[in-house]
């Protein structure tokens, strides 16, 4: 197989060779560096390593252009290949673009010019971005084609499973062509839908969320029945305990039951991360995450959902759905919370038709010059209305208060603010859907004056309330009367320990009613519903763990 490409588009040649040159000196043996005077020849060029079934590895591209912008380029360039890691090339005047291509390309960094010493200023960063590149799924080497409906829920959840696990797929409906080739050749019918099918061929029809992850590489089985730690939910929380777990030399295993990242791996930017003034989204966050516990030793498993603890002697046992179990000395739950249902009528046999729970990023490119409308106050509706505004006609952002000032981070709801695109409706509930095979209308209330007025819209994404994933944990650990866990210092009331505590110290700060149980991030009762205090929580509870572990 011919070595990944390396494209570099620059109209000055001299900084065009200048940048080719310092690319071949060290890596030309392990990449071919292809060189281009224009956005429109750049983009003939990836057309044609395309259909030689050809890798692209990283995309550089000046900003300052004719005909194209290296934004216009690097966004254009997404669609041939989406995994290809994107550097926009800036003078120092350019700054606020590459601030602009971060928002718009989901771009990986930006280099001021000049950027010599390469050996400081150049090749450490192309390092690091092509080390990503190499760690993700290659789609033209394992590309999975799905084949369903438009508007079917099966065919999204699919869709969406593979979407949230960083798998790359290709997306086919029933009435195009190759769909309705591989339905045949699969010997199925439009109304089995979805379809999947692997690179060497399998297929499969209508997956659970455990056979898909199965055949597309994701680990599903546990290699021992007992280790140090076992982490459950893989939301920030519990990658950060996976982390710190693994490169401390604890047996860790991570088990999470639909996709790494939790709600913060759905989000489109996060913007107030420590260490990432430029913002990150949510999945390039988690692929990192995912990828450091790896690196130490961590197990992760997937779709597997754990619905029992109990204790057994010294040992922590958990319980998965299909009846199998694993133990540990030590377990930190960080299962997150899930968004709340809606309750309006019409909207349940909706769902997945039109209305969705989470940012659904497989969505978005469908929504071109439509309207969306999106129900939540907090940052997580507000990244979503970021993120569609770059698709939709308008987005409507439907609030119960009279402004978001309540929920909303500053930056956020500046950043709003800035959008033509976006409109706040505050006061607004949504009173009723109603649709065919999907979603076609929204009734909106005015929450103070009742008055009613129906919309015509395909798409409403739901962003309200957080409810913990703890109805399992009932009668076991001790919770608020939301199902929060409640840890450390709130379980000692009147001076009295928890019920059955069995131990002569007080509970550890993130320990939760069972010793060498503990609870981290969004689960845990009072905590602060922010990605990086999750992280830090993670990073706590294993802290705690070791002394627990030094004092049996």
């Amino acid at each position: 197989m011919a070595n990944p490409v390396i494209l570099t588009i620059d109209d000055d040649p001299v900084v065009s060779r200048a940048v080719a040159r310092d690319l071949r000196r060290h890596y030309g043996e392990r990449y071919r560096i292809v060189r281009a005077g224009s956005g429109p020849e750049a983009l003939e060029a990836l057309r044609e390593i395309k259909l030689r079934g050809e890798r692209v590895a990283l995309l550089l591209a000046d900003y300052r252009m004719p005909d194209m912008t290296g934004i216009e380029f690097l966004e254009a360039a997404m669609d041939l290949f989406p995994a290809a890691r994107r550097v926009l090339l800036t003078a120092y005047a350019d700054t606020d673009a590459a601030i602009e291509a971060i928002n718009v390309v989901d771009l990986d960094h930006y280099l001021l010019k000049p950027w010599h010493p390469p050996e400081e200023k150049l090749y450490p960063v192309v390092d690091g971005l092509l080390e990503t590149w190499a760690a993700t799924p290659d789609a033209a080497l394992s590309e999975i084609r799905v084949v369903g409906h438009r508007w079917s829920a099966p065919s999204f959840k699919v869709r969406d499973f593979l979407a949230r696990n960083l798998i790359p797929y290709r997306w086919l409906l029933t009435d195009d062509p190759e769909g309705a080739r591989l339905l045949a050749a699969a010997g199925a019918t439009e109304d089995e839908v979805p379809l999947v099918v692997t690179a060497d061929g399998k297929t499969l029809v209508g997956p659970t969320p455990a056979e898909l992850a199965s055949v597309v590489g994701l680990t599903v089985e546990p290699t021992t029945d007992f280790y140090d730690l076992v982490v459950v939910g893989a939301g920030p929380a519990g990658l950060g305990s996976a982390v710190y777990g693994a490169s401390e030399g604890l047996r860790t295993v991570l088990v999470e039951r639909r996709a790494t990242g939790g709600q913060a791996g759905q989000s489109s930017r996060i913007e107030n991360y420590l260490g990432f003034p430029d913002g990150v989204s949510g999945a390039q966050l988690t692929d990192r995450a995912r990828r450091q516990a790896l690196k130490f030793g961590a197990e992760m498993l997937t779709t597997r959902e754990v619905v029992g603890l109990t204790e057994g002697g010294g040992a922590r046992l958990l319980r998965f759905g299909d009846g199998t179990e694993i133990a540990a000395h030590t377990v930190v739950l960080a299962t997150g919370v899930s968004y709340r249902v809606l309750d309006a009528p019409g909207l349940a046999e909706l769902t997945g038709r039109g209305v969705f729970y989470g940012s659904a990023a497989t969505e978005a490119p469908s929504c071109v010059d439509q309207d969306v409308y999106i129900v939540g106050g907090a940052n997580s509706a507000g990244q979503a209305a970021v993120h569609f505004s770059r698709y939709a006609a308008r987005v409507h952002l439907l609030i119960r208060g009279a402004d978001l000032t309540a929920s909303m981070s500053r930056y956020l709801i500046d950043q709003l603010d800035r959008i033509d695109r976006i409109t706040v409706h505050p006061h607004t509930r949504v009173a009723a859907g109603a649709g065919g095979d999907h979603l076609e209308r929204l009734t909106l209330c005015d929450t103070r004056t009742g008055e009613q007025r129906t919309v015509d819209t395909s798409w409403l994404f739901i962003f309200i309330g957080a409810e913990p994933r703890t109805d399992w944990l009932d009668g076991v650990l001790v919770r608020d009367s939301r199902g929060f866990i409640v840890t450390g210092p709130d379980l000692v009331t009147g001076g009295q320990r928890p019920p059955g505590w069995s131990l002569t110290r007080d509970p550890y700060h993130l320990e939760t009613s069972l010793p060498g149980v503990f609870a981290a991030g969004d689960v845990r009762a009072e905590s602060v519903k922010r990605v990086a205090s999750a992280v830090g929580e993670g990073a706590m509870a294993v802290s705690l763990v070791h002394r627990y572990l030094e004092a049996q």
